[in-house]
């Protein structure tokens, strides 16, 4: 297979673009706007149909969107999605003409991305930035994301034009992985908080008070956040479609934050404990569900919720 990449200084114009799920969609359609060339892959073919008729290239396999292109973007659900859209058949390894640099969206911890790294490095000689972000749907389509960015500078300085169309801030905190590293601890505030939300609006509502004027009068104060804005509000008034962030999805990352706190620190007793708010939500059937399902769990009698985080 041919091994002809272009150089650190190469410009961008052709995008691989693998994933094209709630973060997926607004992404390409900003790289579209902005003027790239992007061919799109999804498992589920269908799903990239919006897409071209906004102007990307649908492709049939991982390996054809990634032949010849400049730079690969991936952006999927977790770590075993990532390792089969890599090396798995007709993967990003497979591709004829192997890509310079591969940027993951995806939120996978940073030791999947250090053994993933390593390996396309050494089958293919592709360049890892990991580059998870945060903001959601509704960031994505304003290119008001913030990315947290993991590999070598020189790599992440090239791709500052394709970033640039999608995030309102990039951080560089390192070596690969520091990347994930920052999204896990970004995480944890999110699920905590969004957990501290749905209580406080079910209190609010047992001492008869308007969940939703809660949120106007907190808007500006300590306990005022874009979380509280967002989902808040969703929560108060029972609205969980359309999904902007899925509840299971949220329960990886708990469990990728336990994972790297367990190897850096005693406890981290917080997010034990919303680790067992967001397996609750599983287990009465609420995982795929909007994040602003939260509040039906709030609900949930004292003595039920007491046994359960037994």
């Amino acid at each position: 297979m041919a091994n002809d990449r272009p150089g650190v200084n190469a410009p961008l114009h052709t995008i691989a673009f693998l994933g094209t799920g709630l973060m997926g969609v607004p992404l390409v359609r900003r790289m579209l706007g902005a003027g790239f060339s992007v061919r799109v892959w999804n498992r589920t073919a269908a799903r990239t149909a919006q897409l071209v008729s906004a102007g990307a290239i649908a492709a049939p396999t991982v390996g054809g969107a990634c032949d010849g292109a400049d730079v690969v973007c991936i952006c999927v659900s977790n770590a075993d999605a990532v390792e089969c859209s890599l090396f798995g058949e007709h993967g990003v390894a497979t591709a004829r003409h192997r890509p310079r640099t591969l940027i993951d969206f995806s939120t996978i911890g940073p030791r999947a991305t250090s053994r993933f790294a390593a390996r396309l490095a050494a089958e293919c000689g592709t360049d890892w930035v990991d580059a998870p972000v945060s903001g959601g749907p509704t960031g994505a389509a304003a290119g008001k994301l913030v990315i947290f960015a993991g590999g070598d500078p020189e790599q992440i300085a090239r791709l500052q034009p394709l970033f640039a169309c999608v995030a309102q801030r990039v951080t560089h905190f390192g070596a690969i992985g520091s990347g994930q590293a920052a999204k896990v601890c970004n995480q944890v505030i999110v699920a905590i908080t969004l957990a501290a939300i749905a209580e406080a609006l079910t209190l609010a509502e047992a001492a008869s008070l308007d969940a939703e004027l809660l949120v106007d009068a907190l808007t500006g104060g300590y306990a005022d956040s874009i979380p509280l804005q967002i989902f808040g509000r969703r929560m108060a008034r029972r609205e969980f479609e359309p999904k902007l962030g899925e509840l299971a999805l949220m329960a990886k990352d708990l469990d990728l934050a336990a994972q790297l706190g367990g190897t850096r620190t005693p406890t981290l007793p917080l997010v034990q404990s919303a680790i067992a708010v967001y397996e609750r939500a599983r287990r009465r059937g609420l995982a795929a569900a909007d994040l602003s399902t939260l509040i039906k769990l709030a609900n949930v009698a004292g003595d039920d919720l007491d046994t359960e985080l037994r």
